[in-house]
Parts: structure tokens; sequence; C-alpha cells
């Protein structure tokens, strides 16, 4: 089955660009657009969605504070934010409001795709372009979230799987680079991530930073 896509972006060139980009690969479907975050909520409800592709920068509510919104009507479809700007600021907004993904809008289809697929599958992604300013924004800030105050200490290959979750690479990437199988790398991402008392890829390299891991 296609993974089921709603697009929210306010330029509408920008949003017919990637909805025809998408539909070049079967494996994903576009079922609703929104120009504005306004609308992302009734998006949602009206349509069974697999994923958010949502721009960060629009008008009226942007695509922070419309994720922001979803997570208050307890709707917990994954987001990847699309933008231009490559702003640290607003990565870091939006990966501590619960996004998922971020990428710039001048991607590959392949990458998209690939991004895409990740995050259904339950991972976190980064850009890795823009991951040097992501992890700068997200040094010194205060964690907001709930975690062990003193997890267990890592081992150094699991500190090298975490630097290279922080890094934006997905399970499969990490599993070629360390010559792996998925799997496996699967399995020791979710050991760091209960050693350290977090429940997702975001909060586990938040609290690496507090830590002095990374």
């Amino acid at each position: 089955m296609s993974i089921r896509v709603v697009l929210v972006e306010d330029q509408m060139l920008v949003r017919q660009g990637i909805r025809s980009l998408l539909a070049l690969d079967d494996s994903v479907e576009v079922v609703a657009e929104c120009d504005d975050g306004a609308y992302v909520i009734d998006a949602l409800n009206a349509n069974s969605a697999d994923i958010v592709l949502m721009d960060i920068r629009m008008p009226e509510m942007t695509g922070i504070d419309a994720l922001r919104a979803m997570r208050k009507h307890n709707i917990d479809t994954p987001v990847i934010m699309l933008t231009t700007f490559d702003d640290h600021e607003l990565v870091t907004q939006a990966m501590q409001s619960g996004a998922k993904g971020y990428l710039l809008k001048d991607v590959s289809l392949e990458t998209l795709i690939d991004a895409i697929k990740s995050v259904v599958n339950g991972e976190t992604l980064i850009q890795p372009s823009v991951t040097e300013k992501v992890l700068k924004g997200l040094q010194g800030l205060e964690v907001s979230f709930e975690s062990f105050e003193q997890p267990e200490t890592l081992s150094p290959k699991e500190i090298e799987i975490l630097r290279l979750v922080a890094a934006g690479y997905s399970n499969k990437e990490i599993s070629e680079a360390m010559f792996k199988s998925t799997g496996t790398v699967k399995n020791q991402v979710s050991a760091i991530m209960a050693k350290m008392g977090v429940r997702d890829r975001t909060r586990a390299v938040l609290k690496a930073l507090e830590l002095g891991w990374l």
C-alpha cells in the first residue's frame, strides 16, 4: 500500500511542485493538501494519513504551531518539516515540538522518499546538511522532557551509534557504516534509548548533549 501523505504548504507553486514530485513515485500518495497550518487538523480528521509534510513558515499558523496543535488534539501522525530556511533555531523548536524530520525544500526525490519511509518506520531524521547547525542550536538548551536524571553510561560503541543518530543517519545507513544488520542496529538504538530513559531518538540526542556525551 502507498504511504498516505498530507501536504501543508502556503505557496501554491511550491505545493504543486512537491505534489508533482511525489506523484513520480508509486510508494507514496498525497491524500490531502492545505495552504496553511490552521487547516491541518481538519485534513487529518477527514483523511487517513501516515505522515505530514509541512512548511515551517506560514502566514496564519506556522508549521511549529500547527504541530503543537496536533499534539494538543492527541494526533500523533509523524511530521516532517520542509523549509527553505537553514535556521537552527526553527529546527530546534520543531524538534522540541515533536517533529520527526527536517528537510530543506531543494532535496531530491530520492532523499524525500527515503526520509518519508524512514519517519513512517519510526525513525527521526535531520538532513545532514543542516545537522551541524541543529546541534549547535540544541547545545545549552534545558531539556524539557522526562528522562532519567543520571542515565546508565553508554559504551563507546553505543556512543558511536548515537553520534550517527545525531548526524541524521537512518538505521539502514548506520548498519552500512558499521557493517551490522539493520535489525541489530535497530535493537541497539532501542537499547540506548532504554538506558537513557527516553522514548525517541531526538530526546536521546538532546539528553546526550546535556550530559556532554556528544
